[in-house]
């Protein structure tokens, strides 16, 4: 694995060069970045390296998440590996948790989704080399931030928080965690890392995911360069979140056709735990506003890079533009409509602030879900 990996590290590392600006070192973001981090393994994939895809077809990783989801089916959201620079970066990110809630929506529904149905999204780090650089708060995935860690946020937020542990990987361990937890990737320094990165999500499951799934099948050619088993179970991941895409479509269409009954039905299949429903409407409400974006017509005649690059959440790119391809600028434009009063709704009077990300203050309230306003009004409000 390790073999398989660095080969892949020497791919990207060309790759970062032939991109870097006329200014910019000669390695690109290989010199420049605190941890230079290749978010599309499967991008570089070819038959010298086609073993790097295995870690996540292991019984091991698989059915650790499968316990933890609990849903009829499970598929890995993306391939990545985290590096370390070639200069010392103490602090690293900062604590923070891997949601905003423009783009994700308040931290009380996606808490008590998760605590009523389980988890939707598990993500991973598997160390090639020893690792200590994560550390979490446990328990903090099921909670609000305390006074405590705000004002530590606002002091210093690349120090030990209260009640922190950090993460002591050795090679070949791994450690499984909801991203909803304080985490925080700490003291990004020289010595040499190279650990696995990604998660596996739901489908047909008790909730719909926040973190949308395969970031990897907008290109499958990498498929071919592996043994027929892996081949096959790409194959059949790709054709089960094909079929939920058309779940979501058929869910919006409804909303835009004010069909109550099918939208009940496509939202029962999309998040099939009867409570916390109204988590998966948000969750939609967010994709609509990427969509807004996609769709309008200055936008849809740009590059890719540049599309991507106008969104809230780029990391779901593939995702949203496939669902966006499927509606006209004006059947988009009703969707807005439609969720105009529950997007109202989660927002505040005032501009609010994220203690873990101050830089993009939105009107987007961070914890509590709007009181007294269930699916039936959201229904009621079209």
């Amino acid at each position: 694995m390790r073999s398989g990996y660095e080969t892949v590290v020497d791919k990207q590392k060309k790759i970062w060069s032939s991109e870097r600006g006329p200014d910019d070192a000669i390695g690109g973001v290989w010199e420049t970045h605190q941890q230079p981090r290749i978010n599309d393994c499967q991008n570089l994939i070819d038959q010298s390296t086609s073993g790097v895809v295995d870690v996540w077809l292991l019984q091991k990783t698989l059915e650790v998440s499968n316990q933890l989801i609990r849903a009829p089916d499970i598929t890995i959201t993306e391939m990545m590996l985290m590096c370390n620079p070639v200069r010392d970066h103490p602090g690293g990110t900062g604590w923070h948790r891997d949601f905003h809630p423009k783009s994700e929506g308040p931290m009380q529904g996606l808490q008590v989704d998760m605590m009523e149905n389980g988890p939707s999204y598990v993500q991973w780090n598997i160390a090639l080399y020893p690792d200590d650089v994560l550390w979490v708060v446990p328990g903090s995935h099921r909670r609000f931030n305390t006074e405590e860690e705000d004002r530590q946020m606002r002091e210093d937020p690349k120090v030990p928080l209260p009640g922190s542990v950090q993460v002591d990987l050795k090679p070949g361990d791994g450690v499984a965690y909801t991203n909803l937890i304080w985490h925080w990737g700490s003291n990004y320094s020289t010595r040499l890392r190279r650990t696995i990165h990604g998660g596996h999500c739901s489908i047909g499951g008790p909730l719909f995911p926040y973190v949308y799934q395969g970031q990897w099948d907008t290109n499958m050619i990498f498929t071919r360069h592996l043994a027929h088993s892996a081949r096959m179970t790409f194959e059949r991941w790709h054709w089960l979140l094909s079929a939920q895409r058309d779940l979501v479509e058929s869910n919006l269409r409804a909303i835009i056709s004010k069909n109550e009954s099918e939208f009940r039905s496509t939202l029962g299949s999309l998040h099939s735990g009867e409570k916390s429903r109204l988590t998966c409407v948000i969750t939609l409400s967010k994709l609509v506003n990427e969509m807004s974006i996609l769709s309008k017509s200055d936008v849809t005649r740009l590059p890719v890079t540049e599309r991507r690059n106008r969104l809230l959440n780029r990391g779901y790119f593939g995702f949203y533009d496939n669902i966006t391809k499927r509606f006209s600028e004006y059947e988009v434009d009703t969707l807005i409509e439609r969720f105009y009063t529950l997007d109202a709704n989660l927002q505040a009077d005032t501009m609010q602030t994220v203690s873990w990300s101050p830089e993009k203050p939105s009107r987007y309230v961070l914890n509590e879900v709007p009181a007294g306003f269930e699916v039936d009004n959201f229904i009621e409000s079209w």
